[in-house]
């Protein structure tokens, strides 16, 4: 645990906290790239590799400068703030940084206009679908709305129909369509020996194997200070598609009220689109309904990721997992 934690402390006395008004270490740095363009295509090399730089947009946030020194550190480079190193990894391998997505029929079943934004209206309904073509494409490309917008000039957005077409980042989308209904994850020899560190105070959630190489990092939005379980645990459950109870007491005050009402699955579920329960009862590693949101906003106790790092979360920890939360 040495080792892991060694990174935290060093992230922690760097004081790594660039955000979206480009303040902090990276405003007068010279070598750290600009260009919309250029930023988007390290973006996508860091989120192919498991380094999540938040929502993809061409600019240098804080996650995506996070995701940087988490790279770097992974792959035993001691000089951690070099991005040309990055830059020139991302030319190689990523040539074309857009994709022209046709929006098929099928994914309308995924869609519902009339979704109310209120959870106890929304209750009634048997899916907490997309409330609109627009966002099911944003979060399937790892971005938001704003930035579709910006790479989709004098498009019309908010009238997507099926046939169209939008120009995307290009990533490994996140299909929705492809997530089975109540999956759930059974132990493994090698996931579960793997460690989760979540670091409240950096927001971010790194994954370890045994030998405490990182093996990936996500950025994540920490449950409340007077809520948050520090101490170590377990992942004990792993889920696609949960429903979630909703009680505005428990996630207000962190106790169980006498009202609450169950919330059916969905991409725009409270907990997304999977649910990674841990021994302390009633905490865990959950998707979100507001990706953009990452970083920003607190739970109750819970750690939220974008669904789309998620829904990768199978394939680095599992049931048995150690779970550190600072």
């Amino acid at each position: 645990m040495g080792t892991m934690l060694k990174h935290l402390l060093l992230l922690c006395s760097l004081a790594v906290a660039v955000h979206a008004q480009d303040t902090g270490p990276a405003k007068d740095d010279p070598l750290v790239p600009r260009e919309r363009d250029t930023v988007l295509r390290i973006q996508i090399f860091l989120d192919r590799h498991l380094f999540g730089p938040g929502k993809l947009d061409g600019a240098v946030g804080e996650f995506t400068y996070k995701a940087v020194v988490n790279y770097n550190y992974a792959h035993g480079f001691r000089d951690l703030y070099n991005w040309s190193r990055i830059q020139e990894a991302a030319e190689a391998e990523v040539p074309v940084i857009f994709a022209a997505f046709k929006i098929q029929p099928i994914l309308l079943r995924y869609v519902t206009k009339d979704l109310p934004e209120d959870y106890e209206k929304a209750s009634v309904y048997p899916f907490m679908a997309y409330r609109s073509l627009l966002e099911l494409v944003a979060e399937r490309f790892h971005t938001d709305e704003t930035f579709l917008a910006a790479i989709n000039p004098g498009k019309n957005l908010n009238a997507l129909k099926a046939g169209d077409i939008v120009v995307v980042p290009n990533v490994r989308s996140f299909r929705i369509e492809e997530i089975k209904p109540m999956q759930s994850f059974k132990t493994d020899a090698t996931l579960s020996a793997h460690t989760i560190v979540v670091d409240t105070t950096e927001r971010m959630a790194a994954v370890y194997n045994e030998k405490e190489v990182m093996l990936a990092a996500f950025p994540i939005t920490p449950g409340k200070p007077q809520f948050i379980p520090v101490g170590t645990w377990k992942v004990q459950t792993m889920m696609t598609t949960p429903s979630f109870r909703y009680d505005k007491q428990f996630l207000e005050e962190g106790v169980r009220g006498d009202e609450s009402f169950q919330i059916p699955p969905g991409p725009n579920s409270p907990i997304g689109i999977i649910w990674c329960g841990l021994s302390k009862s009633g905490i865990g590693l959950h998707g979100t309904a507001l990706p953009r949101t990452i970083g920003r906003t607190r739970s109750a106790g819970c750690v939220r990721f974008a669904n789309w790092d998620a829904i990768r979360l199978p394939q680095l920890i599992r049931p048995g997992t150690r779970v550190i939360v600072r």
